[in-house]
């Protein structure tokens, strides 16, 4: 019985994901399997459905079910300076190579709610860089890119973004760059000046622009192979001669299609290089 349930489940889930596609453009289809169905039951169960077949048909009929369902299919986990050590590396090391640039551009794909776009700012503020930078901020949430175009965060996740920061090599107080009040920080609008927001869909869209960086990081863990090649492939395209790539710690391009296009720079921060072009 549990075996014919999940069956059903399984069958449910694929119709699902094509009819967010064939609606929508959203593309879940490669996404891990795993992980997608633990989102979807959960969807179900958060928002009171019955199956998923249940949700699918509401989904077809009410648009507004789309961010909602979006919630739960895009991972908006984050924090500022995640990983103190890959936000050193880029400082220490990266920053360097990129300071022979007269003008650079920056791609924070998979910004989410902009935790890490505000802290690759910061940092490149502190490094006398942000002037000649100009940084894109993608998601297909749009959602989270409201959230992060508005730069406000509970005031009780400001101890370890300012944690993180100081270990990442901050060479300033955090709060230097932040406003607070009603249990809320806002972080200071200069900090946009030079910042695109933009939905991206690393499934389906192509190429934007010539990067100096990209920081990409625990989003393709959600990705079957598949899809890993093809995102590994997108970035290969959209970096500069010698541009840099960051992924997640979890994550690698070992098995990639496109490995042989990256050589390892930091390989404890699984920091890449693009080779030739």
């Amino acid at each position: 019985m549990i075996e014919t349930f999940e069956k059903v489940e399984d069958i449910e889930i694929r119709l699902l994901l094509e009819a967010l596609y064939l609606r929508y453009h959203y593309d879940f289809r490669n996404y891990a399997t795993g992980s997608i169905k633990r989102r979807l039951r959960q969807a179900r169960e958060q928002l009171g459905f019955a199956t998923i077949s249940a949700m699918q048909e509401r989904a077809l009929h009410d648009e507004t079910m789309l961010p909602r369902l979006l919630g739960y299919l895009t991972v908006q986990v984050s924090e500022m300076f995640r990983d103190p050590g890959y936000f050193r590396a880029i400082r220490e090391v990266v920053v360097p190579h990129l300071r022979t640039y007269p003008s650079l551009k920056i791609w924070i794909a998979g910004c989410s709610g902009g935790e890490e776009l505000y802290s690759l700012v910061i940092l490149f503020r502190e490094e006398g860089l942000e002037d000649r930078t100009i940084f894109y901020a993608t998601d297909i949430n749009q959602d989270a890119l409201q959230i992060a175009e508005a730069g406000v965060y509970d005031v009780d996740r400001i101890q370890l973004f300012t944690e993180n920061h100081r270990k990442s090599g901050g060479r300033s107080s955090l709060s230097d760059y932040y406003s607070a009040g009603y249990g809320r920080v806002s972080f200071d609008r200069t900090l946009r000046d030079r910042v695109v927001f933009s939905d991206h869909s690393l499934v389906t869209d192509a190429v934007f622009g010539e990067m100096n960086l990209i920081s990409c990081r625990n989003v393709m863990i959600y990705f079957d192979k598949a899809l890993q090649d093809r995102a590994v492939g997108l970035f290969r395209d959209s970096l500069a001669r010698k541009g840099f790539l960051g992924i997640g710690a979890k994550e690698s391009l070992r098995f990639s299609a496109h490995a042989d296009d990256f050589s390892e720079f930091v390989r404890q921060e699984k920091i890449y290089q693009r080779i030739g072009k």
